[in-house]
């Protein structure tokens, strides 16, 4: 048996302000393209298909159109609710919709497989819907459900059973936050604000592969557990890393080999840095320029109007940041205290320009044009 195994979507998220649905509606048609030319049987989607609760409309005719290209393509389909999804919105065409195609949306379906056979007889597939503890635990009241841990632990522990009981090979399919994975910058914070706390890999055993969402980079837990992240590059920390999934097979005795399938990224990102007049004149960032962009402007003083600036060069610069370079040590003194020090008005400007600068006083060339306006204002005085 073929599987390919895909996650976090994320149909409908902003990035920096800008739809993806398009871009991301070429992506899904090129993997649907992946799962036909690879004659694969089974495509499972680990959660986080929406990214949010209640999507537009048209986030609605995205995931339509790319399921009917799927089934089209002759694989049956297995899709999981995320954190980020409504469970009820994402389940509730469930039964309605064609065969081939199941949504695993109900935390009391955890340990009834969905069951897929090949020449060599059937494979048990587990899904496990995103369980948040304090929403699941009066399912199971004698569980003390308080952690994703201790609830992945109950929920593979009935998926454990239920295979006991069976026999055969089986996938399990979960969305959380698993130990010994590789952060990625502004992402993983963003992902434990949602309470998913981190789950040991023991948790998973038995199963002969486990195809994990929520991160959305691609991560090799073990041979047999696995993150393939998300299809779609959605955010600066996301840049270097490949976009794509995992092609699994399954032989007569469980897992045989899992390669990785890369998908085109339409536009890249790249972190830029340099001054603005570097940013805007340097011919090492040409490559850069259809990129998306987060340009980071290491001047000492903040510049006047840089974005409208880097985007006639950057059209797609998305975010611009001041991080300068080689500030000055602090010296301890307030601005008060400064004022006080100065002993005329040229070196009171000078504690002016201190303090809002964050340590950098008058330039040679600034205390020159300060010097003479201070000459020019007193001689203006003294002929009143």
């Amino acid at each position: 048996m073929r599987i390919l195994h895909t996650s976090d979507w994320h149909i409908g998220r902003s990035f920096h302000g800008h739809s993806t649905l398009d871009a991301l509606r070429g992506v899904l048609e090129r993997l649907a393209d992946q799962v036909r030319e690879n004659d694969v049987d089974v495509v499972i989607v680990a959660g986080d298909v929406f990214d949010s609760a209640a999507p537009a409309a048209a986030c609605y005719s995205l995931l339509t159109d790319t399921l009917a290209a799927l089934s089209a393509s002759g694989a049956q389909i297995i899709v999981t609710s995320g954190n980020h999804d409504s469970a009820a919105r994402l389940g509730f065409q469930s039964a309605l919709l064609r065969d081939g195609i199941h949504v695993v949306t109900d935390p009391l379906t955890v340990g009834i497989p969905i069951t897929i056979a090949d020449a060599h007889g059937p494979v048990h597939f587990y899904g496990i819907p995103f369980l948040e503890p304090a929403l699941v635990r009066h399912l199971w009241p004698d569980a003390g459900l308080r952690s994703q841990q201790a609830t992945i632990v109950h929920a593979m522990g009935l998926v454990r059973a239920d295979l006991e009981a069976r026999g055969g090979r089986s996938v399990a399919i979960a969305h959380c936050f698993a130990a010994g994975v590789e952060a990625t910058a502004g992402v993983e914070r963003e992902i434990r604000q949602g309470s998913l706390d981190v789950v040991a890999l023991s948790a998973f055993d038995g199963p002969d592969y486990v195809a994990l969402g929520h991160i959305h980079g691609r991560q090799q837990l073990s041979d047999r557990v696995r993150y393939a992240g998300a299809p779609l590059h959605y955010s600066f920390g996301e840049g270097d890393k490949p976009r794509g999934s995992w092609l699994v097979d399954l032989d007569a005795d469980g897992l045989s080999s899992v390669t990785w399938l890369d998908l085109p990224v339409p536009r890249s990102l790249k972190t830029l840095r340099g001054t603005l007049d570097e940013l805007l004149t340097d011919e090492r960032f040409t490559d850069s320029e259809q990129a998306w962009v987060c340009a980071q402007y290491t001047d000492a003083t903040p510049q006047l109007d840089p974005m409208r600036r880097l985007q006639a060069r950057y059209p797609f610069c998305a975010t611009v940041m001041h991080t300068p370079e080689g500030r000055r040590a602090n010296d301890g003194l307030t601005y008060s205290r400064r004022v006080r020090a100065a002993r005329s008005d040229a070196e009171l400007v000078d504690a002016f320009l201190i303090h809002v600068r964050e340590g950098e006083g008058a330039s040679e060339h600034e205390a020159r044009i300060v010097r003479d306006v201070i000459d020019e204002r007193s001689l203006a005085e003294a002929r009143a």
